[in-house]
């Protein structure tokens, strides 16, 4: 462990070397935990929070007072060690995504981890003429890890030149106020979030997205993009957008 950083009593970051051996896509996952107290592995999947080029692994976490893990996770400091198994896998990856013009990110809580991957990958803003990223959290708090990302992207050495003005970032609470409140679902479906930005309407000849947070948050957002005529892709087929299965939710 090289660093931690914790972001809210609920929420924390940590870094890790990165195994020589280890090779992913930005925007995958690996299995990652600590020796259970029966000399078992308890593993967990986490998405890789750095892009693929960094000579570390960054991961972001939510705790859980009883969590099997994460109410030990959280206590990690730099010099500890932890499990990583080294088989990446996930679908919130390019490869499963046709060609477009602008991206979509929707995230909710921790699921902004691979999209803090993809949005620090040059090969992002290689394939996109715009990317939009929606953060969602209950608290303005929350939305702090990922602010953080985006703010340090157009001073990033590697892809700042790239990034210029075509990034947009739409953040929002639901429980706290804040300067953009609502569930990023309800300002789709108003049309709210395409007044904002000055965008027209998701369109399959134009628009992919990525979507990761819950379970409900998940399959809400996939109704509103298949309504908008867009197809859900995967590694073996492409399409335009994509939807994480395997995000770590609430008994972490």
């Amino acid at each position: 462990m090289t660093e931690v950083r914790h972001y809210t009593d609920r929420l924390f970051a940590f870094r890790c070397t990165r195994p020589r051996s280890l090779r992913f896509r930005s925007g995958e996952f690996v299995m990652i935990g600590l020796p259970g107290e029966n000399g078992r592995p308890l593993l967990r999947a986490y998405s890789i929070a750095s892009p693929a080029w960094d000579d570390e692994l960054e991961f972001y976490s939510i705790k859980v007072p009883d969590g099997p893990l994460t109410s030990r996770l959280q206590h990690i400091r730099p010099g500890d060690a932890i499990i990583l198994r080294p088989k990446p896998v996930g679908t919130l990856v390019h490869d499963a995504l046709l060609p477009g013009r602008r991206l979509w990110l929707f995230a909710t809580g921790t699921g902004f981890a691979p999209f803090a991957s993809l949005l620090r990958d040059p090969e992002t803003w290689e394939k996109y003429e715009e990317v939009v990223v929606t953060h969602t959290c209950r608290e303005v708090a929350e939305l702090t890890y990922g602010r953080e990302i985006v703010e340090s992207l157009r001073e990033d050495p590697l892809i700042g030149e790239m990034v210029g003005d075509r990034l947009r970032y739409y953040p929002t609470t639901t429980r706290e106020a804040s300067a953009k409140m609502g569930r990023i679902t309800t300002l789709i479906e108003s049309g709210e979030i395409f007044r904002d930005l000055g965008l027209p309407p998701l369109d399959p000849a134009v628009d992919r997205a990525m979507v990761c947070g819950s379970l409900a948050f998940n399959l809400d957002i996939k109704a509103l993009l298949e309504k908008a005529g867009l197809r859900e892709g995967a590694n073996s087929e492409p399409r335009e957008f994509v939807v994480e299965k395997a995000f770590v939710g609430d008994g972490v």
